[in-house]
């Protein structure tokens, strides 16, 4: 099994509270974080210690993504929609206001943008008409979190009924599968590069794994103390990342399925608080990660 070394590169600062949102650009040289300042950053790991203000909205943002097409920012405005930001020229071009809930993610595929709301349900946005296409009702509890098998036309959903529901979208949304094994509300979900894998944290503090064949539950791990909220894999595929309400962020071998670091403010100056997301960038191979510190972390990590 492979050793780890972490060594901190960077310590980015400017938010003025909470910061919920990661998200890669259509350039991976460029990443977007947003906050409950309302407002959404533009950072450049190449020059990564000033961050250029994009957006300022007046409600927190939890969730956006980026149309790496046609290089457009989607930002979930809670209590108001979407707001989508034109990243040539760093100019909003539309809004769509189809919700008085929290937005919680924000996925796209193809010509269509799937948004997760606080009220369970699944708006599905047609992007070159900018209308609702249809509304799927999963639950009564929050949409929390999304991931795409591109492949397979798979979308699975983390909900805070504690399940991950499955559905198709070749056939508009059937359900294939409703995975209730969590203690509590699912907040990390992704497929693993391969798309063979779903990994899912939550609540429960548990990590969980499961084949994509017939969506089967192959291992639980105790992983945290406290929430898992938010994982990211390796571009390869080998490592994966979690971040958790317990201030710390750990470093998984995804087919051994071991630990292999704990990166904390003890051993390495990291987070003061909640960890809100992680990203393993494309770009540089390092990772980035949020809190409710109001800073970002960028971390070097290598295989010794």
């Amino acid at each position: 099994m492979s050793k780890i070394q972490v060594n901190k590169l960077q310590t980015l600062t400017g938010h003025n509270d909470c910061i919920y949102a990661l998200t890669e650009g259509s350039d991976p040289r460029f990443f977007y974080t947003g906050a409950g300042d309302g407002m959404v950053v533009e950072w450049d790991l190449d020059d990564p210690k000033f961050g250029k203000l994009i957006a300022k909205l007046p409600h927190s943002v939890y969730a956006m993504e980026v149309d790496k097409e046609r290089n457009l920012l989607f930002i979930g405005h809670n209590y108001e929609g979407i707001h989508v930001i034109d990243l040539n020229v760093n100019k909003e071009i539309w809004s769509l206001k189809f919700t008085d809930q929290a937005i919680f993610d924000i996925k796209i595929f193809g010509k269509e943008v799937f948004i997760g709301t606080g009220d369970g349900i699944l708006v599905i946005v047609d992007i070159p008409t900018k209308s609702v296409r249809k509304r799927v009702k999963l639950s009564f509890k929050s949409i929390r979190v999304m991931t795409l098998s591109p492949t397979k036309k798979h979308l699975a959903l983390g909900l805070s009924d504690h399940t991950i529901k499955i559905l198709d979208l070749r056939e508009d949304f059937h359900p294939i599968a409703n995975l209730a094994s969590h203690e509590n509300s699912v907040f990390a979900l992704s497929y693993s590069p391969d798309e063979d894998s779903l990994i899912s944290g939550a609540r429960d503090a548990r990590l969980k794994f499961w084949s994509t064949s017939n969506y089967k539950l192959e291992e639980t791990i105790v992983a945290h103390m406290y929430a898992i909220n938010y994982l990211s894999f390796k571009e390869d595929g080998k490592y994966l990342v979690t971040c958790s309400m317990d201030k710390s962020i750990k470093v998984w071998d995804a087919a051994e399925k071991k630990l292999l670091k704990v990166i904390d403010k003890a051993r390495n100056a990291g987070h003061g608080t909640s960890i809100n997301k992680v990203l393993w960038s494309t770009y540089s191979g390092q990772v980035i990660s949020v809190s409710d510190d109001r800073t970002i972390s960028i971390w070097q990590i290598e295989e010794i």
